[in-house]
C-alpha cells in the first residue's frame, strides 16, 4: 500500500517522463506538483527506499517497473472515473478532473475492472487521453495531427486535446469544440499562425496556441 502523495508523485513522473524522455528533472516535479524542491528531494528518497524510483544526482529520476506499474494503474483508474462521471453522471468534460483526482486512489482491483466492463471497454477518456486495459497496454490511436498542424482544406475529427486544463475546456466547449466534432481548415494567417476554421456552417478564428491543443484525426 502507498499513499496517496505517494502515487501522486508516481503519476507526475510517469506524466512528465512521456513529455521529456526517460529521466525528469526534479524541477519539472516540483512545477508539475506546485510544490518546494526540497519537499521533491524528501520524497524522491523515500519512493527510491521503496524501489519506485531510481535517482542519479544532476541527471534526473526515472521509474522502475514496480513503479511505472502503480503509475499505470492510477492513470487507468483517473481515466475510467472520468468516463464514469462524463457519460453515466454528465458532468462535463471540465468539470470531472478533481473528482477523479480523488476517486483514483480508491485500492480495489475488483471495482475498477468491474467499472472498466461497465462502461464497455472504453479505449479513450473524455479529453481523448488513452486508457491503459488491466495489463497496462494503452490502445493506439489512428493517424492525427494538431490543428496547427494541418493545411488549408485539410479535415479532421477532434479526438483529443492537449491542454486539460478547465479554463481551456471550458473556452473548447463554448465554440463547440468537442470530442467528435469534424472541422476543415479554411485559411491560415502567416503572421500569427492563427487559423479560420469550419465548424457547424460556421467560420472561427482560433490562435496558434489553441491550435496547438486540438488533436485532430485526419484520415
Amino acid at each position: 500500500m502507498y499513499t496517496r502523495t505517494e502515487e501522486n508523485y508516481l503519476k507526475a513522473i510517469y506524466s512528465l517522463s512521456k513529455k521529456e524522455g526517460k529521466d525528469v528533472s526534479t524541477n519539472s516535479i516540483a512545477d508539475r506538483l506546485d510544490t518546494k524542491a526540497s519537499s521533491i528531494t524528501d520524497m524522491i528518497k523515500k519512493l527510491s527506499a521503496k524501489k519506485l524510483v531510481s535517482y542519479t544526482k544532476y541527471k534526473g529520476v526515472n521509474l522502475t517497473k514496480k513503479g511505472e506499474k502503480i503509475a499505470v494503474e492510477i492513470i487507468r483508474n483517473h481515466r475510467l472515473w472520468e468516463v464514469f462521471l462524463v457519460d453515466k453522471l454528465q458532468f462535463k468534460w471540465d468539470e470531472v478532473h478533481e473528482l477523479a483526482e480523488q476517486l483514483e486512489h480508491v485500492k480495489s482491483e475488483k471495482l475498477i475492472n468491474n467499472l472498466e466492463a461497465f462502461l464497455g471497454f472504453p479505449k479513450f477518456d473524455p479529453h481523448g487521453d488513452p486508457i491503459p486495459d488491466r495489463l497496462g497496454v494503452l490502445p493506439k490511436r489512428e493517424e492525427s495531427k494538431t490543428l496547427d498542424e494541418m493545411l488549408e482544406d485539410e479535415k479532421g475529427v477532434i479526438v483529443g486535446v492537449k491542454n486539460s486544463e478547465i479554463e481551456f475546456l471550458q473556452f473548447l466547449e463554448e465554440h463547440d469544440l468537442t470530442l467528435g466534432k469534424t472541422i476543415t481548415v479554411q485559411k491560415r494567417f502567416s503572421f500569427d499562425s492563427s487559423k479560420v476554421i469550419g465548424l457547424n456552417g460556421e467560420s472561427i478564428t482560433l490562435s496558434e496556441q489553441v491550435c496547438k491543443n486540438i488533436i485532430l484525426k485526419t484520415s
